[in-house]
Protein backbone atom coordinates (compact mmCIF):
# COMPACT_ATOMS: atom_id res chain seq x y z
CA UNK A 1 0.00 0.00 0.00
CA UNK A 2 1.37 3.41 -0.96
CA UNK A 3 -1.46 5.52 0.49
CA UNK A 4 -0.84 7.80 3.44
CA UNK A 5 -2.81 7.42 6.65
CA UNK A 6 -4.63 10.58 7.72
CA UNK A 7 -5.86 10.09 11.28
CA UNK A 8 -8.15 13.13 11.16
CA UNK A 9 -9.99 11.96 8.05
CA UNK A 10 -10.34 8.44 9.41
CA UNK A 11 -11.66 9.58 12.78
CA UNK A 12 -14.16 11.88 11.11
CA UNK A 13 -15.28 8.96 8.91
CA UNK A 14 -15.75 6.76 11.99
CA UNK A 15 -17.79 9.54 13.64
CA UNK A 16 -19.96 9.71 10.52
CA UNK A 17 -20.51 5.95 10.73
CA UNK A 18 -21.61 6.31 14.37
CA UNK A 19 -23.95 9.16 13.44
CA UNK A 20 -25.48 6.96 10.74
CA UNK A 21 -26.25 4.35 13.38
CA UNK A 22 -27.96 7.09 15.41
CA UNK A 23 -30.04 7.86 12.32
CA UNK A 24 -31.14 4.22 12.18
CA UNK A 25 -32.28 4.51 15.80
CA UNK A 26 -34.24 7.68 15.00
CA UNK A 27 -35.82 6.12 11.91
CA UNK A 28 -36.76 2.92 13.73
CA UNK A 29 -38.40 4.98 16.47
CA UNK A 30 -40.55 6.76 13.87
CA UNK A 31 -41.78 3.46 12.47
CA UNK A 32 -42.23 1.73 15.83
CA UNK A 33 -44.11 4.72 17.24
CA UNK A 34 -46.37 4.92 14.14
CA UNK A 35 -45.20 8.52 13.76
CA UNK A 36 -44.34 8.51 10.05
CA UNK A 37 -47.00 11.06 9.07
CA UNK A 38 -47.06 13.06 12.28
CA UNK A 39 -45.40 15.88 10.36
CA UNK A 40 -47.35 15.94 7.11
CA UNK A 41 -45.33 18.52 5.15
CA UNK A 42 -41.84 18.30 3.65
CA UNK A 43 -39.10 19.58 3.52
CA UNK A 44 -40.37 21.92 6.24
CA UNK A 45 -41.97 20.70 9.44
CA UNK A 46 -45.33 22.30 10.17
CA UNK A 47 -44.36 25.15 7.88
CA UNK A 48 -41.05 25.85 9.61
CA UNK A 49 -37.48 24.66 9.06
CA UNK A 50 -36.96 24.49 12.82
CA UNK A 51 -40.28 24.43 14.67
CA UNK A 52 -40.35 25.41 18.38
CA UNK A 53 -39.51 22.42 20.52
CA UNK A 54 -42.54 23.05 22.73
CA UNK A 55 -44.76 22.42 19.70
CA UNK A 56 -43.26 18.99 19.09
CA UNK A 57 -45.42 16.58 21.01
CA UNK A 58 -45.77 12.81 20.62
CA UNK A 59 -45.09 11.61 17.11
CA UNK A 60 -44.07 15.10 15.97
CA UNK A 61 -40.98 14.91 18.17
CA UNK A 62 -39.87 11.55 16.77
CA UNK A 63 -40.48 12.55 13.16
CA UNK A 64 -38.67 15.89 13.44
CA UNK A 65 -35.80 14.25 15.37
CA UNK A 66 -35.40 11.82 12.49
CA UNK A 67 -35.28 14.69 10.01
CA UNK A 68 -32.80 16.61 12.17
CA UNK A 69 -30.40 13.66 12.54
CA UNK A 70 -30.68 13.00 8.80
CA UNK A 71 -29.88 16.64 8.03
CA UNK A 72 -26.78 16.54 10.21
CA UNK A 73 -25.70 13.33 8.45
CA UNK A 74 -25.95 15.16 5.14
CA UNK A 75 -23.63 17.88 6.44
CA UNK A 76 -21.19 15.32 7.87
CA UNK A 77 -21.08 13.35 4.63
CA UNK A 78 -20.47 16.52 2.62
CA UNK A 79 -17.64 17.53 4.95
CA UNK A 80 -16.17 14.03 4.69
CA UNK A 81 -16.21 14.26 0.90
CA UNK A 82 -14.43 17.64 1.08
CA UNK A 83 -11.79 16.18 3.41
CA UNK A 84 -11.21 13.32 0.98
CA UNK A 85 -10.76 15.72 -1.92
CA UNK A 86 -8.35 17.86 0.10
CA UNK A 87 -6.25 15.14 1.71
CA UNK A 88 -6.67 11.86 -0.17
CA UNK A 89 -4.56 10.86 -3.18
CA UNK A 90 -6.71 7.88 -4.16
CA UNK A 91 -9.01 9.26 -6.85
CA UNK A 92 -11.45 6.36 -6.57
CA UNK A 93 -11.86 7.09 -2.85
CA UNK A 94 -12.67 10.72 -3.63
CA UNK A 95 -15.36 9.48 -5.99
CA UNK A 96 -16.69 7.19 -3.28
CA UNK A 97 -17.02 10.21 -1.00
CA UNK A 98 -18.95 12.07 -3.70
CA UNK A 99 -21.13 9.00 -4.23
CA UNK A 100 -21.94 8.90 -0.51
CA UNK A 101 -23.06 12.53 -0.67
CA UNK A 102 -25.25 11.72 -3.67
CA UNK A 103 -26.66 8.76 -1.78
CA UNK A 104 -27.64 10.95 1.16
CA UNK A 105 -29.36 13.40 -1.21
CA UNK A 106 -31.30 10.58 -2.88
CA UNK A 107 -32.21 9.20 0.54
CA UNK A 108 -33.53 12.60 1.62
CA UNK A 109 -35.67 12.83 -1.51
CA UNK A 110 -37.01 9.33 -0.89
CA UNK A 111 -37.85 10.34 2.68
CA UNK A 112 -39.74 13.35 1.38
CA UNK A 113 -41.66 11.20 -1.07
CA UNK A 114 -42.62 8.85 1.75
CA UNK A 115 -44.44 11.78 3.37
CA UNK A 116 -45.82 13.33 0.18
CA UNK A 117 -47.13 10.00 -1.13
CA UNK A 118 -48.60 9.10 2.27
CA UNK A 119 -46.54 5.91 2.72
CA UNK A 120 -47.73 4.38 -0.56
CA UNK A 121 -45.92 2.52 -3.37
CA UNK A 122 -43.49 0.66 -1.09
CA UNK A 123 -41.65 3.97 -0.63
CA UNK A 124 -41.04 3.43 3.12
CA UNK A 125 -39.41 0.07 2.32
CA UNK A 126 -37.28 1.56 -0.44
CA UNK A 127 -36.31 4.42 1.87
CA UNK A 128 -35.28 2.00 4.64
CA UNK A 129 -33.31 -0.29 2.33
CA UNK A 130 -31.50 2.46 0.45
CA UNK A 131 -30.31 3.75 3.82
CA UNK A 132 -28.37 0.50 4.20
CA UNK A 133 -26.52 1.17 0.94
CA UNK A 134 -25.56 4.65 2.11
CA UNK A 135 -24.42 3.15 5.41
CA UNK A 136 -22.25 0.63 3.57
CA UNK A 137 -20.65 3.43 1.53
CA UNK A 138 -19.81 5.49 4.62
CA UNK A 139 -18.49 2.40 6.40
CA UNK A 140 -16.31 1.56 3.40
CA UNK A 141 -14.80 5.06 3.51
CA UNK A 142 -13.96 4.56 7.19
CA UNK A 143 -12.29 1.24 6.36
CA UNK A 144 -10.37 2.57 3.36
CA UNK A 145 -9.03 5.51 5.38
CA UNK A 146 -7.95 3.34 8.33
CA UNK A 147 -4.35 2.65 9.23
CA UNK A 148 -5.10 -1.06 9.00
CA UNK A 149 -6.09 -0.77 5.34
CA UNK A 150 -3.17 1.36 4.15
CA UNK A 151 -0.51 -0.61 6.06
CA UNK A 152 1.31 -3.58 4.56
CA UNK A 153 -0.40 -6.80 5.60
CA UNK A 154 0.53 -10.47 5.08
CA UNK A 155 -1.40 -11.95 2.18
CA UNK A 156 -3.25 -15.22 2.73
CA UNK A 157 -3.72 -17.97 0.17
CA UNK A 158 -7.23 -19.25 -0.45
CA UNK A 159 -7.03 -22.91 -1.51
CA UNK A 160 -10.73 -23.69 -1.28
CA UNK A 161 -13.64 -23.51 -3.68
CA UNK A 162 -15.73 -21.47 -4.06
CA UNK A 163 -13.47 -18.57 -3.20
CA UNK A 164 -13.81 -16.80 0.12
CA UNK A 165 -14.65 -13.64 -1.84
CA UNK A 166 -17.70 -15.38 -3.32
CA UNK A 167 -18.78 -16.82 0.04
CA UNK A 168 -18.46 -13.47 1.84
CA UNK A 169 -20.22 -11.58 -0.95
CA UNK A 170 -23.08 -14.09 -1.04
CA UNK A 171 -23.46 -13.71 2.73
CA UNK A 172 -23.70 -9.91 2.41
CA UNK A 173 -26.24 -10.15 -0.42
CA UNK A 174 -28.43 -12.61 1.51
CA UNK A 175 -28.36 -10.40 4.60
CA UNK A 176 -29.33 -7.39 2.49
CA UNK A 177 -32.27 -9.31 1.00
CA UNK A 178 -33.30 -10.17 4.55
CA UNK A 179 -33.19 -6.45 5.38
CA UNK A 180 -35.63 -5.87 2.52
CA UNK A 181 -37.97 -8.57 3.84
CA UNK A 182 -37.75 -7.13 7.34
CA UNK A 183 -38.59 -3.66 6.11
CA UNK A 184 -41.50 -5.06 4.12
CA UNK A 185 -42.94 -6.71 7.22
CA UNK A 186 -42.24 -3.73 9.49
CA UNK A 187 -44.09 -1.42 7.10
CA UNK A 188 -46.97 -3.92 6.78
CA UNK A 189 -46.46 -4.68 3.08
CA UNK A 190 -45.76 -8.41 3.49
CA UNK A 191 -46.56 -11.07 6.13
CA UNK A 192 -44.03 -12.32 8.67
CA UNK A 193 -43.26 -15.70 7.11
CA UNK A 194 -40.90 -14.52 4.29
CA UNK A 195 -38.82 -12.65 6.87
CA UNK A 196 -38.85 -15.65 9.22
CA UNK A 197 -37.76 -17.98 6.41
CA UNK A 198 -35.10 -15.48 5.41
CA UNK A 199 -33.65 -15.62 8.92
CA UNK A 200 -32.93 -19.32 8.42
CA UNK A 201 -31.20 -18.60 5.11
CA UNK A 202 -29.10 -15.92 6.81
CA UNK A 203 -28.23 -18.44 9.52
CA UNK A 204 -26.99 -20.80 6.80
CA UNK A 205 -24.84 -18.22 4.98
CA UNK A 206 -23.42 -16.74 8.20
CA UNK A 207 -22.48 -20.23 9.38
CA UNK A 208 -20.97 -21.10 5.99
CA UNK A 209 -18.93 -17.90 5.97
CA UNK A 210 -17.66 -18.35 9.53
CA UNK A 211 -16.80 -22.03 9.03
CA UNK A 212 -15.00 -21.24 5.77
CA UNK A 213 -12.94 -18.55 7.47
CA UNK A 214 -12.03 -20.93 10.29
CA UNK A 215 -11.05 -23.83 8.04
CA UNK A 216 -9.05 -21.89 5.47
CA UNK A 217 -7.52 -19.13 7.59
CA UNK A 218 -7.23 -20.60 11.08
CA UNK A 219 -4.00 -18.69 11.76
CA UNK A 220 -5.42 -15.26 10.86
CA UNK A 221 -6.20 -13.18 13.93
CA UNK A 222 -8.33 -10.74 11.90
CA UNK A 223 -10.52 -13.46 10.45
CA UNK A 224 -10.73 -15.17 13.85
CA UNK A 225 -12.21 -12.05 15.40
CA UNK A 226 -14.43 -11.48 12.35
CA UNK A 227 -16.06 -14.90 12.46
CA UNK A 228 -16.74 -14.64 16.20
CA UNK A 229 -18.32 -11.23 15.81
CA UNK A 230 -20.34 -12.45 12.83
CA UNK A 231 -21.80 -15.23 14.97
CA UNK A 232 -22.36 -12.92 17.94
CA UNK A 233 -24.12 -10.17 15.99
CA UNK A 234 -26.34 -12.64 14.15
CA UNK A 235 -27.20 -14.43 17.41
CA UNK A 236 -28.17 -11.13 19.01
CA UNK A 237 -30.20 -10.16 15.96
CA UNK A 238 -32.03 -13.50 15.88
CA UNK A 239 -32.90 -13.30 19.60
CA UNK A 240 -34.06 -9.69 19.29
CA UNK A 241 -36.23 -10.68 16.33
CA UNK A 242 -37.97 -13.37 18.38
CA UNK A 243 -38.48 -11.00 21.29
CA UNK A 244 -39.70 -8.16 19.08
CA UNK A 245 -42.26 -10.41 17.37
CA UNK A 246 -43.38 -11.82 20.73
CA UNK A 247 -43.86 -8.29 22.09
CA UNK A 248 -45.82 -7.34 18.98
CA UNK A 249 -48.15 -10.33 19.37
CA UNK A 250 -48.73 -9.83 23.09
CA UNK A 251 -49.51 -6.12 22.70
CA UNK A 252 -51.56 -6.30 19.51
CA UNK A 253 -54.67 -5.00 21.32
CA UNK A 254 -52.88 -2.08 22.96
CA UNK A 255 -54.28 1.34 21.92
CA UNK A 256 -50.75 2.57 21.17
CA UNK A 257 -47.27 1.00 20.92
CA UNK A 258 -45.92 0.15 24.36
CA UNK A 259 -42.28 0.97 25.26
CA UNK A 260 -41.14 -2.67 25.45
CA UNK A 261 -42.33 -3.43 21.93
CA UNK A 262 -40.91 -0.17 20.61
CA UNK A 263 -37.43 -0.63 22.00
CA UNK A 264 -37.20 -4.33 21.10
CA UNK A 265 -38.20 -3.45 17.53
CA UNK A 266 -35.73 -0.56 17.41
CA UNK A 267 -32.94 -2.76 18.73
CA UNK A 268 -33.79 -5.50 16.24
CA UNK A 269 -33.79 -3.01 13.35
CA UNK A 270 -30.53 -1.33 14.34
CA UNK A 271 -28.66 -4.57 15.01
CA UNK A 272 -29.88 -5.79 11.62
CA UNK A 273 -28.27 -2.76 10.01
CA UNK A 274 -25.07 -3.44 11.94
CA UNK A 275 -25.11 -7.09 10.83
CA UNK A 276 -25.33 -6.04 7.18
CA UNK A 277 -22.58 -3.46 7.70
CA UNK A 278 -20.36 -6.07 9.34
CA UNK A 279 -20.97 -8.48 6.45
CA UNK A 280 -19.74 -5.74 4.12
CA UNK A 281 -16.71 -5.29 6.37
CA UNK A 282 -15.95 -9.02 6.06
CA UNK A 283 -16.10 -8.69 2.27
CA UNK A 284 -13.61 -5.81 2.40
CA UNK A 285 -11.34 -7.78 4.72
CA UNK A 286 -11.33 -10.69 2.29
CA UNK A 287 -10.33 -8.45 -0.60
CA UNK A 288 -7.60 -6.84 1.52
CA UNK A 289 -6.06 -10.00 2.95
CA UNK A 290 -6.71 -12.66 0.32
CA UNK A 291 -5.50 -12.04 -3.27
CA UNK A 292 -7.95 -13.12 -5.94
CA UNK A 293 -7.05 -15.76 -8.52
CA UNK A 294 -5.69 -13.39 -11.16
CA UNK A 295 -3.68 -11.48 -8.59
CA UNK A 296 -2.09 -14.70 -7.31
CA UNK A 297 -1.28 -15.74 -10.88
CA UNK A 298 0.28 -12.39 -11.64
CA UNK A 299 2.41 -12.55 -8.50
CA UNK A 300 3.58 -16.06 -9.32
CA UNK A 301 4.45 -15.11 -12.91
CA UNK A 302 6.39 -12.11 -11.66
CA UNK A 303 8.40 -14.27 -9.30
CA UNK A 304 9.20 -16.77 -12.09
CA UNK A 305 10.34 -14.06 -14.50
CA UNK A 306 12.46 -12.45 -11.79
CA UNK A 307 14.11 -15.75 -10.91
Amino acid sequence: MTSTYHSGIHRFAVFTVCWTILLFVAGALVTSKDAALSVSDWPKSHGSWVPPLRSLQGGDFFEFSHRFVAGVLGILTLLLAVLLVAGERRVWLRWLGATAVLGVVVQAILGGQVVIQLLHYWLPVIHACFAQIVFAAVLAIAVFTSKWWVSERPQLEDKGSPSIHFVAMLNAVVIYLQVILGAGFRHKDIPIWPHAAGALVVLATVTWTAVTLRRRFATSREFGVARMLLHAIFGMQFLLGLLAYWSRLTTAEAPQPIPLMVWLTVAHTVVGAILFAFSVLVVLMCYRLVPRGREVGATAASEVSTG
